[in-house]
């Protein structure tokens, strides 16, 4: 079954790579969005953030340097202070983020998490760390 997904994607990531594999594995060629170059705009990122069950500060990278030089760290920033900054330097929006018709997910910190809004996928998948995902026998492995 080939469904529509879309992948937030940063090429540089390891784990944003890992979920793209997964997704290709699973016989599927998503929309690639490279958010750094593209970010959605703010109604989208909300939307999204809401889709995949998060707060907005779970899904900001807090590990970016942009995360401390512009004060994120403070608490009493509200939703739309945290989104706005992350519009401004999209490197602090958490990836990938990946949409189908059967959900939403960030998947970090686990690239496997893909699976959860994928079709099944019994083939064999090992991360590009050497991490197997899925076995020989076509069960996820956690």
């Amino acid at each position: 079954m080939t469904i529509p997904v879309e992948i937030w994607h940063n090429p540089a990531c390891g784990t944003s790579r890992n979920a793209l594999a997964l997704i290709r594995h699973a016989g599927i060629e998503p929309r690639i969005v490279e958010y750094l170059q593209s970010p959605p705009d703010k109604a989208r990122l909300r939307e999204a953030i809401a889709a995949a069950g998060l707060s907005v500060r779970e899904a900001i990278r807090s590990k970016e340097p942009a995360y401390l030089a512009n004060g994120l760290d403070d608490a009493a920033l509200t939703d739309d202070a945290l989104l706005d900054a992350m519009l401004a330097h999209p490197a602090l929006i958490n990836r990938p983020f990946v949409f189908s018709p059967l959900g939403t997910r960030l998947c970090r910190p686990d690239s496997s998490l893909v699976l959860d809004v994928l079709p099944p996928c019994d083939k064999p998948f090992v991360k590009e760390d050497g991490e197997v995902v899925i076995d020989e026998r076509g069960n996820r492995v956690r």
